[in-house]
């Protein structure tokens, strides 16, 4: 194979494929143990878990200092040193079976999660060509959902067989993750970004409806991530295997249905996709405020995560309007405000849960109703110049 057939295939797609696989692998197994490792083995309750969450969401909501690093070093660069923080979080998780212990790999581990989604998302964002993006981006979920598919399958087939400890099992799947990235950094050249990116902060006031999409994105999914498995856990009984298999049928969802959600919001366009999973999500939170069955509430997660491929809609939007040197800077202050309600949700939705466990999903079904309100407001050709549709729905053409 001559240099030019070997550069041919190190496409920029192919990276961002492998990079998310990478980061599923150890994420996946995190999140699938790790609460039944805080409740089993350290005793965790609501309360705990919250402040746990909490802390995790720090380094999210400090994303925008990204823009000050990759002074020092390339985007692409910073993701690959990401993937090692995060690594380096899950592996080590195990072994400090305390709640300071817990607290502190959580911050290493999210360091890295949060600063590698940063990049990624910056990188999705100027590498791929509008018109395709979409297509591309839900290639990338499938990816990540097929890594988390493996992850899951793992724990559900090796967790009782071979009579695991999490110590093992944390260990194991961030060590697959650092072997990837020494690959990608050996394989891999330093791939060009195209438009060179301001490498200051940069807030825009025509980029305000997607900065409030962004905000209320980032509430509904604490929701989901710290409380709607808090509840298979703690109303339904669902032991480390029964979560590893819903975590499974989430995987098999994901790898069969992102590339169908891609090429659907191409072809639909962002505010009717946006519309589409908001309307969605006010039915799922309102049922999981009074679900009483064990299988109508997996049915119900299975189908809460099947949402989160809509994101995508959410990025090509703002990929449609913006300045191509505003993307990098913006992707870091997003993930900050991503994270604003990530900060402060999870500790005190924990404390409402203790007294009631329908008002939190009550909550997000209040906040996906906000969404759908925002969502109106995405033109049907977003562009620069035409950010927002403020014009009446009649008067616009139909949908």
């Amino acid at each position: 194979m001559d240099n030019q057939a070997v550069r041919d295939w190190r496409t920029p797609a192919l990276f961002l494929m492998i990079t998310t696989a990478a980061m599923q692998l150890s994420w996946a197994v995190w999140w699938t143990l790790v609460k039944n490792f805080a409740v089993e083995d350290i005793g965790f309750t609501g309360r705990e878990i919250g402040l746990q969450e909490s802390i995790r969401e720090i380094p999210g909501f400090l994303a925008f200092l990204a823009i000050y690093v990759i002074l020092l070093m390339r985007q692409q660069t910073l993701a690959l040193v990401s993937l090692v923080f995060l690594g380096v979080g899950v592996a080590i998780t195990g072994y400090f079976p305390s709640v300071i212990g817990l607290y502190i790999t959580t911050l290493i581990m999210s360091i890295g999660f949060h600063y590698y989604e940063t990049m990624s998302q910056a990188l999705q964002l100027q590498w791929l060509p509008k018109a395709t993006a979409p297509i591309t981006m839900g290639k990338i979920y499938a990816v990540a959902a097929g890594a988390q598919l493996a992850a899951y399958a793992m724990v559900f087939l090796t967790w009782k067989s071979l009579d695991l400890s999490f110590a093992t099992v944390f260990t194991v799947a961030g060590c697959v993750t650092l072997v990837i990235v020494a690959g990608l950094w050996l394989i891999f050249p330093q791939i060009e970004a195209g438009e060179p990116q301001r490498k200051t902060l940069v807030l825009r006031k025509r980029y305000w409806l997607y900065y409030a999409l962004t905000f209320l994105s980032g509430a509904r999914r604490q929701i989901f991530i710290v409380f709607a498995a808090l509840m298979m856990i703690e109303k339904f009984g669902y032991t480390v295997e029964k979560m590893a298999l819903l975590f499974l049928v989430n995987g098999v969802m994901g790898v069969l249905f992102s590339p169908i959600i891609g090429r659907l919001i191409a072809r639909w366009g962002e505010r009717r996709a946006l519309t589409f999973e908001y309307i969605g999500l006010i039915v799922v939170f309102t049922a999981y405020a009074f679900v009483e069955d064990a299988l109508f509430a997996a049915v119900l997660y299975v189908v809460d995560h099947a949402f989160f491929a809509m994101a995508i809609a959410m990025k090509t939007y703002f990929q449609k309007i913006a300045d191509p040197g505003d993307i990098g800077p913006t992707a870091g202050v997003a993930f900050t405000i991503n994270h604003i309600a990530a900060v402060f949700i999870p500790a005190l939705f924990g404390l409402i849960w203790l007294v009631s466990p329908a008002a939190v999903f009550l909550s997000g079904a209040a906040i996906a109703t906000g969404s759908l309100v925002l969502a109106r407001l995405v033109p049907r050709v977003p562009e620069p110049g035409t950010e927002v549709a403020w014009r009446r729905p009649e008067t616009q053409p139909a949908e």
